[in-house]
């Protein structure tokens, strides 16, 4: 997950490339646009414009990693026509998910710029699918290729068919951080779940 808010979207448009070209076009670009007041303060960010600022620098760095040339001109976000290198082997752009908690604000964000949804842990998904559904139709996008991928769920019998059954696409299970004699039988419990 990438704060977008407190990075220079033209530097962060290269690396997002240059990890998508080393990832031979596997990248995804999972971005949040943060919590922590303090953290943002401390790199120049207004916490009230915050998301506005992440859907500025998103656009501005899709125009960049689509163009040969680009320039962008917005409230946060502004340069004049340049050249960015390299670009993403994944056409138009990378693949592109926002977490964050459900709600109108977050999905049309979503339905606008981005390509899913990553909410943190399951509760209250099953819900908030149809609203992020409608967004995404409003804005004009079909929703079947809408991914959802949840993070930090705890793994269970019978919770990635549940998932798959609601148009959860990935699940990600949480590992602790500890050493391998620890992480590697959860992983062994993980891969019994498949």
């Amino acid at each position: 997950m990438c704060l977008v808010a407190q990075r220079d979207p033209v530097v962060l448009a290269k690396e997002v490339a240059t990890l998508d070209l080393v990832a031979n076009g596997r990248f995804v670009f999972g971005i949040g646009f943060g919590w922590n007041r303090d953290e943002m303060e401390t790199h120049g960010v207004d916490f009230r414009t915050r998301r506005e600022r992440v859907r500025e620098s998103v656009l501005a760095m899709q125009r960049l990693w689509a163009n040969e040339k680009a320039a962008f001109h917005g409230e946060f976000v502004d340069f004049e026509e340049s050249w960015s290198w390299p670009k993403p082997v994944q056409q138009p752009r990378p693949l592109i998910l926002i977490g964050g908690a459900a709600g109108p604000k977050l999905f049309a964000h979503i339905a606008e710029y981005a390509d899913g949804w990553i909410p943190i842990g399951g509760a209250g998904v099953r819900a908030a699918l149809p609203e992020l559904r409608r967004a995404m139709e409003q804005a004009g996008r079909d929703p079947a290729h809408l991914r959802v991928v949840t993070f930090g769920s705890i793994p269970a019998p019978g919770k990635l068919e549940y998932y798959a059954g609601i148009g959860v696409t990935e699940v990600v299970f949480p590992l602790p951080a500890a050493p391998a004699d620890v992480v590697l039988p959860l992983l062994d419990d993980y891969a019994r779940l498949l």
